[in-house]
């Protein structure tokens, strides 16, 4: 069923938004410059998906990128967790002129700090 439309009104295009049978020329080609840009914006994204190594690049890069900050994070742990057994250590093995505590075995807390830096780093780690 075809719609008439009145002289006064200039040709729109039909429902699928093409120009109808009545279009200028300048109209066809404006439809011809969106469908090419269209087109244009197709190519570009299956390209996009086509490319498996761009991709896996990408990937790659944001999980070095994870790795690092994660590595960042924990050796900023660490150190505070060092800083704080050996302040303990420190303290432990001090009394409060600085001089060395002669009834602490020496040996016994330098092994205990030396068992909690270990199992800080190995839990840091994980």
């Amino acid at each position: 069923m075809a719609t008439e439309q009145s002289p006064s009104q200039p040709p729109s295009p039909d429902l699928s938004g093409e120009p109808g049978p009545d279009a200028s020329a300048a109209d066809i080609e404006a439809d011809i410059e969106k469908t090419r840009h269209e087109l244009g914006n197709t190519v570009e994204a299956l390209a996009a998906k086509a490319d498996v190594k761009g991709q896996a690049q990408r990937k790659a890069a944001e999980a070095k990128a994870r790795l690092t900050d994660k590595a960042v994070q924990a050796r900023e742990v660490v150190a505070e967790k060092a800083s704080a057994v050996q302040t303990a250590t420190q303290e432990a093995l001090t009394d409060n002129t600085g001089a060395v505590k002669p009834t602490v075995p020496v040996a016994a807390i330098v092994a205990a700090s030396l068992l909690i830096v270990g199992i800080l780093a190995w839990r840091s780690r994980r």
